[in-house]
């Protein structure tokens, strides 16, 4: 059976045990039924899409990827491909859907090919379209669906063109050059602005703004596999920090044939991170400076495409875009999320609708009277969905909490209408619990139904200590063997931080542990920290590594060890770290400049000369490299001045790296075994052909733990 595998090979076959788990939610406003993702067994990578009958509790198929495909392989296009890449998706079939307003059609693509769902039936159709299509997307009126095709955005009947010419297949806009799209999210926009979409339909259904993409400009690269000579390297537009960037715009089209270009500033504000379009106002534009020192929220005129500044937000280190931001409440309000006397605080107008202790994070949605949103509370491994009032009954009541006590959880909601659907995982348990409630005008819930999961459970029980360590309190997760006891004496230790910018690991859920765990079980004392830069406890927090990126998180990583000495049984003379990513980055980081704590090091898929990654997350830490080389130098592994901080004496460091990585490319990883090698510094060097930053192969998935355990232990001199 599959719960008896050993747990590296449990743990890549069931992806980190999120297949089988329901995802991606939509409610019917009338509160009758939610759709969802969920793939049919805990190890199968095929995702289907769902539909829960609140009336009678009852859950269906409604599309089926096996059943449609005939049990044939997926065939995804390029772009769908690259989409999958960018959104960090590992699983297959159904990955991805959207709906009308009433939440009756479904649309989604598979193998490049555009089908729709009734809902309420639960029956799917294709549409005979031009393809491979990418990101197809219903009206909100349901008549018609839009989709992306070959750089060409595109619009058909939902039908299949059953009423004739005006619901035929035909596109809105077509590339005027090879190097432009129509209705795609640029790379910047996918990997570092969580803006995965290109186009959004009107409220009334009859017009949709669409982004235009052009990639001229753009710095190309080329990806190969080495281990297939025959294949030819894979072109990739890649914005290297101090490059330029693809140049994008907005025009709106009419379904009528009319076409009206967006006007706004692109020189000075080049990054377009939001839009949204909603009955309550017109078209709402999020834009940002290329130094991210400044972003203007935007409405746009209709009829003439022209812009006005309703909003900016200023700051001498950055600003950030947050996920459901900015927006409208009904009566035409605009909802932000800002930060103001050190807080990260929601605003409905000018009004702050939250304050300390909260550190708001995302808006999930916006009600008649309230607005849902996810925030970290007082303990910044705690993330819970609140509520907040703007007018009504409730207005003088602040925010309140939702979901089950106890207390700590991370959880997240999707409203729709009356219904909420509720995911609440925490330390007790594994996985998450679903549940779909009805939110009470004044304050609290009743539950309606829950939604199952088919993730399989753990062999392994993750038993984290979360503590705060040190004077400077980073939050710290502490995992021992299972079994130990005082008497065993101090344990070999390893750091398993991810500590930079975006990625949060110390976190009250069971899964986000499990990991971790396991290396504990093989003999270490296992230490994940969240240093300053990580998210989630204040803006200064976030914002320290500011230029010294290299500098603060390597340093919290010691402060964190050395805090947490006296409290835990560590052996100071026997400390590896490994990361992936900038958790990579950091690992080189301990090993080269301080062997006088670390002694053997795992460092996966780093950025090793940081002006190699891109521009919108390399600028925003560290300036313009042009303007601020400096900074590059100090900060980077492989520099003259980034090498020269590297001391005595050398440490046992493992270098992996997947070669076909379009995001940290293969190059990082070369250049610092060069660098190495030169400076007499033995290193193992692993590549990983075909694997891209995912690494999300079964059997690489399973061996890189193997292999990693191996390495550790041969390092540190253990039996």
């Amino acid at each position: 059976m599959t719960g008896q595998l050993p747990f590296p090979r449990h743990y890549a076959r069931t992806q980190r045990f999120t297949l089988g788990a329901p995802r991606d939610y939509a409610i019917a406003p009338d509160g009758t039924r939610v759709t969802f993702l969920r793939s049919r067994t805990g190890t199968d990578r095929s995702q289907q899409l769902w539909v829960l009958d609140l009336a009678d509790g009852r859950e269906f198929v409604a599309a089926d990827p096996h059943a449609i495909l005939a049990g044939a392989d997926e065939q995804l296009p390029p772009e769908e491909r690259a989409r999958r890449e960018r959104s960090r998706e590992g699983s297959a079939g159904i990955v991805g859907y959207a709906v009308d307003a009433a939440v009756e059609l479904a649309a989604f693509a598979l193998s490049g090919r555009l089908f729709v769902s009734e809902l309420r039936a639960g029956t799917t159709r294709e549409l005979p379209v031009a393809g491979p299509v990418v990101d197809p997307r219903p009206a909100p009126d349901g008549r018609h669906v839009a989709y992306v095709a070959n750089g060409a955005l595109r619009v058909v009947a939902a039908d299949g063109g059953g009423d004739g010419a005006a619901g035929a297949d035909r596109a809105l806009a077509e590339p005027d050059g090879s190097d432009v799209t129509w209705g795609l999210a640029e790379f910047i926009a996918a990997e570092e602005m969580d803006r995965h979409r290109g186009f959004w339909w009107s409220p009334e259904s009859d017009r949709i703004l669409a982004a235009r993409v052009d990639e001229a400009p753009v710095t190309r690269w080329w990806i190969s596999d080495p281990a297939h000579p025959d294949r030819e390297p894979a072109q990739v537009a890649y914005p290297v920090a101090g490059s330029r960037n693809a140049r994008v715009t907005l025009t709106l089209f009419g379904l009528d044939g009319t076409r009206t270009d967006v006007d706004w500033d692109t020189e000075r504000y080049p990054y377009l991170a939001r839009v949204h379009w909603s009955a309550a106002g017109p078209p709402l534009l999020l834009v940002q400076a290329r130094d991210q020192r400044d972003q203007r929220y935007l409405t746009v005129d209709t009829r003439t495409g022209a812009t006005t500044t309703v909003h900016e937000d200023e700051d001498e280190t950055w600003v950030e875009p947050f996920p459901g931001a900015p927006a409208w409440t009904p009566d035409g309000r605009l909802v932000r999320i800002a930060d103001e006397g050190g807080v990260r605080k929601l605003f409905v107008g000018d009004r702050p609708l939250t304050g300390a202790p909260l550190h708001v994070r995302a808006v999930l949605d916006i009600g008649a009277d309230d607005v849902l949103f996810s925030a970290s509370g007082p303990d910044v491994h705690d993330i819970g969905v609140y509520r907040a009032w703007f007018r009504g009954s409730g207005d003088q009541g602040g925010w309140e909490r939702v979901g089950e006590r106890p207390y700590p959880t991370v959880s997240s909601a999707v409203r729709g209408g009356e219904v909420t659907v509720l995911s609440q995982a925490s330390l007790e348990r594994p996985g998450a619990q679903v549940e779909v409630v009805r939110l009470d005008p004044d304050g609290g819930e009743k539950v309606l139904a829950a939604i199952g999961s088919h993730a399989e459970r753990p062999a392994l029980t993750a038993r984290p200590q979360l503590v705060l360590a040190g004077e400077r309190k980073i939050p710290c997760a502490v995992l021992l063997p299972e079994g130990y006891t005082e008497g065993d004496g101090p344990l070999p230790v390893l750091l398993d931080p991810y500590g930079g910018p975006h990625g949060q690991r110390v976190v009250a859920a069971h899964n986000a542990h499990l990991t971790s765990q396991w290396f504990a079980d093989q003999g270490f004392a296992v230490i994940v920290a969240d240093g300053r830069g990580t998210p989630g406890r204040s803006p200064a927090w976030e914002k320290a590594v500011s230029r010294k990126l290299a500098e603060i998180a390597l340093d919290d990583q010691v402060h964190a060890l050395q805090a947490l000495a006296g409290s835990f049984p560590l052996d100071p003379t026997r400390v590896a770290i490994r990361g992936w990513s900038f958790g990579g980055y950091l690992a080189a980081l301990a090993a080269l400049r301080r062997p006088d704590v670390f002694h053997a090091a795992v460092v996966g898929a780093p950025v090793t000369d940081l002006r190699l990654y891109d521009t919108h997350y390399q600028e925003r830490y560290l300036g313009h490299p042009d303007e601020e080389p400096e900074v590059y130098a100090a900060n980077s592994l492989i520099t003259d001045e980034g090498l020269s901080g590297a001391r005595e004496p050398h440490r046992p460091m493992l270098i992996v790296h997947g070669l076909a990585d379009d995001n940290v490319v293969v190059a990082h990883s070369l250049r610092l075994s060069s660098a190495l090698l030169a400076a007499g510094r033995p290193h193992e060097v692993l590549p990983l052909s075909g694997v891209t930053h995912m690494a999300s192969q079964e059997q690489v998935a399973e061996n890189l733990l193997l292999l990693q355990v191996d390495f550790l232990k041969r390092s540190l001199g253990m039996a």
